[in-house]
């Protein structure tokens, strides 16, 4: 399921939501997606992160079995800051954090370097898949650095 639960006037359509959904599930799931605004974005962040600001997506995992069953939340207005500041795609950048949601669902982190390699790795070849650019890549890197 799909919630729009923002103001911001551009985003995603639910079709979209859902391929890039399937392409990185690697399980049976019931997942909601729901997409904020920064007020509730930055209360989730804070509620279940003790962060006080808001961040581009959020994963609660409800129960591991099968089907797993969790929420992921996506802040509109830092993905689309994000992705203005890091000159990319707006759509490709939403991907992106669905995509990167999906695997913190399925219990892939980036704690540990290694980890992080790995789940990099995924979320490329996923994307990939989808059509879309390495999030990862030297232009990326780039734009995040000069932040």
């Amino acid at each position: 399921m799909v919630q729009y639960a923002t103001d911001s006037s551009i985003a995603p359509t639910r079709p979209q939501f859902r391929r890039w959904v399937k392409a990185a599930l690697m399980q049976e799931a019931e997942i909601v997606l729901r997409l904020v605004d920064e007020a509730e974005g930055r209360e989730l962040n804070q509620q279940f992160r003790g962060k006080d600001y808001a961040t581009n997506v959020l994963t609660f995992v409800y129960d591991e079995m099968q089907p797993l069953t969790g929420d992921i939340v996506l802040c509109a207005p830092v993905v689309s800051q994000e992705a203005q500041q890091q000159h990319k795609d707006l759509l490709a950048h939403y991907a992106h954090l669905t995509v990167h949601g999906i695997l913190h669902l399925q219990g892939y982190d980036h704690i540990e370097d290694a980890d992080a390699a790995e789940m990099e790795q995924l979320e490329t070849r996923i994307l990939a898949a989808l059509g879309y650019a390495d999030p990862y890549s030297e232009a990326a890197a780039s734009a995040v650095a000069a932040q």
